[in-house]
């Protein structure tokens, strides 16, 4: 079973030192835009120096060219994961793929279908889909395997049939997980880290559930047993 992957909701580098030194353990951690625009490269460097895989987390998307420039600096950072978003096209994948792992062999390059804070609504008026929410995740994670990618990010309530659809060994890595007792905030497809290995994901990726918790580390290990044993806890 995967480690749960621990959302740093963060803004500065002492928050994240002062979170990361509660716990004796290595953890697999997402840097996403927030934590990494406000500091750089220097917080990956900071993370892996305290022994911790991380998962970073932009979601490039931009012209094949664009997109593959920056992909090739990420490929340098010593990052496990890190993704792009399925709706800048296969070329642009594809370009992603090659400038990643030229630089980060072992990485692992996935791709965002929607956003778990999208809801059939706004798949058909937002975005004017000819496509439900499911056809469209569906559609995406096809393009990312046929592009070569090792998986992508859904929501958990899709991993069952992202794996039907493009093979056991394509990664779904799925955010929106919450505890019964938590806020949903802005999610919108969101099932508990039981339900999740139920529904056959992954990876879950946990925010606030963990960093907002009062015993982050009793929240964390509540979250792994759940995730690892398909058992609600109270």
């Amino acid at each position: 079973m995967n480690r749960p992957i621990i959302a740093l909701d963060f803004g500065r580098t002492e928050e994240v030192k002062h979170f990361l030194d509660r716990f004796s353990e290595p953890l697999f951690v997402k840097v996403g835009m927030e934590l990494y625009l406000q500091n750089g490269p220097d917080i990956i460097k900071e993370i892996r120096a305290m022994g911790h895989d991380i998962f970073l987390d932009l979601k490039l998307y931009d012209i094949p060219n664009t997109v593959a420039k920056a992909m090739a600096g990420l490929a340098g950072l010593d990052v496990q994961m890190t993704n792009v978003h399925a709706q800048g096209g296969s070329v642009m994948m594809q370009r992603a793929l090659e400038a990643f792992k030229s630089g980060n062999p072992d990485g692992t390059l996935i791709a965002v279908t929607q956003l778990t804070s999208m809801g059939e609504r706004d798949v058909k008026d937002e975005q004017k889909s000819i496509l439900k929410l499911e056809d469209s995740v569906k559609h995406y994670a096809g393009l990312a395997r046929a592009a070569g990618l090792d998986g992508v990010v859904s929501s958990p309530l899709e991993a069952e049939m992202i794996h039907a659809h493009c093979g056991a060994d394509f990664l779904t890595v799925t955010p929106g997980i919450r505890l019964q007792q938590d806020a949903k905030d802005d999610q919108v497809r969101i099932v508990t880290p039981a339900a999740a290995n139920r529904l056959r994901t992954d990876y879950i990726v946990v925010g606030r559930s963990v960093t907002q918790a009062e015993d982050p580390v009793a929240r964390y290990r509540m979250v792994k047993e759940m995730w690892e044993s398909g058992d609600e806890l109270s």
